[in-house]
């Protein structure tokens, strides 16, 4: 396990991160690493610190670009919270980032291929040009959980490997579908570069098109260092993102991307972060 990781901060049962996990050991019991944004951000290395609070000294004085808007917030001191959209992109995703743009607002797009990236690559080069950051969901929404450890790592080479064709960049962050995963995913994400994310806040925008009551579940579940997660395929979500994000700004909130919410620590490859 990574030194930079204290013990005590460490979840390794298999099965906490959803009550339908199964035992895919045969031993009967599977461990992987599981972390909190708050505790990644306490464990980061003091290289890692010191760069970031160099890095953020220089861009708060002008000497230094921001890149991303908030690069220069510290997440160990601001009231954070990141905004997520799984599944894209889509034919709304072009009027979500509008919104965010207006609304100088930066989120993370964990993308499907099949159906989305390969067919909608300008809206990616979007997201990353505008400084978005863009992750992976795997190619075809297969439950990662339930395939063949060779399925499993091509469900999310396949997704690295168009992004990195269109934007020239690798995803670093890897969303698993229905947030079920394992110690073999958990393997094969490490092999892979791809640090998983799950969240803390749903809307179940899966479930309504209604953008009130999107809005509603998202403001009730909000909390300091949350991760939210919404869909830019549905077509009550994105009508609802700007009153989610007047309230959550007007509630004191500072809304980031997932790796700015980790920073200083960098994501870790095959590490699970659960708020």
């Amino acid at each position: 396990m990574p030194k930079s990781i204290s013990a005590a901060r460490r979840t390794l049962l298999a099965g906490l991160l959803t009550a339908t996990s199964l035992v895919l050991a045969l031993s009967g019991c599977a461990t992987y690493d599981v972390t909190t944004p708050a505790d990644a951000r306490a464990d980061a290395p003091a290289a890692d610190v010191r760069a970031k609070d160099t890095a953020d000294a220089a861009a708060e004085d002008g000497k230094a670009p921001r890149g991303t808007a908030g690069d220069a917030v510290d997440c160990r001191k601001a009231k954070c919270v990141a905004l997520t959209f799984d599944a894209g992109p889509s034919e709304h995703t072009n009027r979500l980032l509008d919104i965010l743009k207006k609304e100088k607002v930066h989120a993370t797009f964990f993308m499907l291929g099949e159906n989305h990236v390969v067919k909608r690559p300008a809206e990616v080069k979007r997201i990353d040009a505008e400084g978005h950051e863009p992750a992976n969901h795997t190619w075809s929404h297969q439950i990662l959980t339930d395939i063949p450890a060779t399925s499993a790592k091509r469900e999310m080479s396949r997704l690295q490997d168009a992004v990195r064709k269109i934007t020239g960049k690798t995803p670093r962050l890897m969303r698993p579908p229905q947030g079920r995963t394992d110690e073999t995913v958990s393997e094969i994400s490490k092999d892979l570069g791809l640090a998983q994310v799950l969240w803390s806040v749903t809307a179940k925008d899966y479930q309504t098109n209604d953008s009130a009551l999107i809005t509603k579940r998202v403001l009730e579940q909000t909390e300091r260092d949350g991760i939210i997660l919404l869909h830019d395929i549905y077509r009550g979500t994105v009508p609802a993102v700007p009153g989610i994000l007047k309230e959550l700004k007007k509630r004191g909130y500072t809304i980031v991307t997932v790796s700015q919410l980790l920073s200083p620590a960098k994501p870790e490859p095959g590490m699970v972060y659960r708020p």
